[in-house]
């Protein structure tokens, strides 16, 4: 289990500008790069976004363990996080639907669900930051694989294929609960703001 770091006195409000908020700016600046390497012809070019899309997906676990464990956690931090991390899988889900490698309502309804849970962080946010849960971060995970395994250029057999689609499957599953759990969360955090505002 993480420790935070005993340098860092506890309660002590972060700075924004920090190392674990630097790499998730960084994972956004890689999400044009791998849209670019995407759209060009040749198994090396598809390497190369397959390779930009693994690296910005494991800054997500290295920033989030460093904001963790040198007391780095910020309410940038847990906004920005979620963006970035929606930013890189909805591109490469539009890029995959785009070229005909991943069914658009699949794409549509991990859009929808996730950007809508964005949009509504943001509209309870006068009532608290709704950080990322666990099963948030398994669907998360869940989701990298599944884009990493249709990314990959996989020989063109059909029980790869199956394989690909029954992680997408699953990566979907967990998407839409989580964002029912958000929704109850969001209701629940407002609920507790408006009560404490009518006590005060």
């Amino acid at each position: 289990m993480s420790r935070p770091d005993p340098a860092v006195p506890a309660g002590q409000q972060a700075p924004v500008l920090n190392i674990a908020n630097v790499l998730t700016v960084s994972r956004l600046v890689m999400v044009p790069l791998f849209v670019i390497f995407m759209f060009q012809d040749g198994l090396w070019w598809r390497l190369a976004a397959f390779s930009v899309f693994v690296i910005a997906a494991i800054t997500d676990r290295i920033d989030g363990e460093l904001a963790r464990r040198r007391n780095l956690v910020t309410d940038f931090g847990k906004i920005a996080d979620p963006i970035a991390d929606k930013a890189l899988t909805g591109a490469a889900l539009v890029v995959l639907s785009m070229l005909g490698e991943l069914w658009w309502w699949v794409t549509i309804v991990i859009l929808v669900r996730e950007w809508g849970i964005t949009a509504l962080r943001f509209a309870v946010i006068r009532y608290g930051v709704i950080p990322a849960s666990r099963g948030g971060k398994l669907k998360t995970v869940l989701q990298i694989v599944a884009i990493s395994v249709y990314l990959f250029p996989l020989p063109d057999y059909l029980f790869l294929q199956a394989i690909a689609h029954a992680i997408m499957a699953v990566a979907l599953g967990v998407t839409l609960w989580t964002g029912g759990d958000y929704i109850f969360q969001a209701l629940k955090l407002r609920k507790q703001s408006r009560s404490a505002s009518d006590k005060g």
